[in-house]
């Protein structure tokens, strides 16, 4: 028997039993009729002029029919005889280069052929205006030397910090488009400030730069379009904190708290900026623990979106040899080390396999059993998770829960 074997030995796993949880799941049925719906709605378009030039933005995350809302919203620009381009929108992501952020939009399915659009990339920034305290603004050249400018960003609860917004529009326009300049501007004083260095810049973004318009879309908690809203740029400010509140009520939970282990079969930059959402395990560098409590976190596996960052996995305590195997680590040092975040960067404790890392979390988490333990898919996907043998009389109880047979 190998060495940790040895140690784990007295340890079992407990039964695992399949539960099905009931969200809300109204959707928007038709991402581009949603689209053109509130333009026509909002009447924004009508800013647009024959022969402008607009650049709309494209976030380095996975969003429900991401590539459907963007050529729905070129199409309506054209529709205005004006001229669409997109721009990545995404700070130091791509490995803060023009090329590695195009590449990062074709992998989410955004490319000239699908959106119907051409993709001009650049990590040049320009100055288009300066905070109170004098500090420059800074903002994609492409996008300023544009007519107009129509970020798209889905508003949803950070990882990292709570403000009046957190990410979404005025985040898309301030690190997004401000590239390695914007992500480092924010996180200079740390995730405590990064709220209000967004509300801040945003704001002088939206007083000198030709912002048009902002099209907001908040998803349920399966992560399908619910809302897609197009908000007139001085509207921004006063609507985005709305969505945000929305947002954070249609966020997904796990159902048990506290819990001993917590297991997250697969971590992915697709499925949160932090590769697990802090939001769903509890687990954050810079928040410190919340629900559901888990004592003890594993994480298995890295999924192929990840192209090898798993930034955001020193917020487990164990993962497996399988997923160290697949990290690259530049681009997990180039986005912590402009976000001021060595905790992000950090590697647990690495198990030979699946099984003992989850025997590790069981017999470090403090507790004799029977386990409290859940496992899912991943943060993007907890409609379906499985709870150990002790939770079930605490699932039957919850209205919200089915359960199924063993597994």
């Amino acid at each position: 028997m190998d060495v940790y074997g040895e140690i784990l030995r007295g340890t079992a796993l407990p039964r695992f039993f399949p539960l099905r949880q009931r969200f809300d799941r109204a959707e928007v049925p038709d991402a581009g009729e949603a689209v053109r719906r509130t333009l026509c709605e909002a009447g924004v378009l009508e800013r647009l002029r024959p022969g402008d030039t607009v650049a709309l933005t494209a976030g380095s995350r996975q969003i429900d029919r991401l590539p459907e809302i963007l050529r729905a919203l070129a199409e309506a620009v054209r529709s205005r005889g004006a001229l669409p381009f997109l721009v990545p929108a995404m700070g130091s992501h791509g490995g803060a280069t023009a090329e590695g952020q195009r590449a990062l939009l074709a992998r989410y399915g955004v490319t000239e052929e699908t959106v119907g659009a051409p993709v001009r990339s650049c990590m040049d920034t320009v100055e288009v205006g300066r905070r109170a305290d004098g500090v420059p603004v800074r903002i994609d050249r492409l996008a300023a030397e544009a007519d107009w400018i129509v970020p798209v960003g889905r508003v949803k609860p950070h990882t990292d910090f709570r403000g009046r917004v957190e990410s979404g529009v005025m985040k898309m326009l301030v690190v997004g488009l401000g590239k390695r300049y914007g992500a480092d501007l924010c996180h200079s004083a740390g995730f405590s400030h990064m709220a209000e260095n967004i509300w801040e810049c945003g704001r002088v973004i939206l007083q000198n730069a030709r912002v048009a318009f902002g099209v907001a879309l908040v998803e349920n908690a399966c992560h399908r379009l619910r809302v897609v809203e197009a908000i007139p740029a001085e509207r921004i400010p006063l609507r985005e904190p709305e969505l945000l509140e929305q947002a954070k009520a249609l966020m997904p939970r796990i159902p048990f708290d506290p819990l001993d282990a917590l297991f997250v079969r697969r971590m992915g930059k697709e499925l949160s900026g932090a590769g697990m959402d802090p939001n769903v395990t509890g687990r954050s560098v810079q928040l410190g623990v919340g629900p559901p409590h888990a004592a003890r976190l594993a994480v298995l596996d890295l999924t192929a979106h990840s192209a090898g960052n798993a930034a955001g996995m020193g917020n487990a305590d164990f993962i497996t040899e399988r997923l160290r195997g697949k990290i690259d680590f530049t681009p997990i040092y180039v986005n912590g080390l402009t976000c001021r975040d060595p905790a992000g960067m950090r590697m647990p404790c690495v198990m030979p396999d699946d099984r003992s890392a989850l025997l590790a979390c069981l017999h470090t988490c403090g507790a004799a059993g029977p386990f409290r333990a859940v496992l899912i898919e991943d943060t993007a996907h907890i409609e379906t998770l499985w709870a150990s043998e002790a939770l079930l009389a605490e699932a039957r109880e919850n209205p919200a829960l089915t359960a199924a047979g063993p597994r």
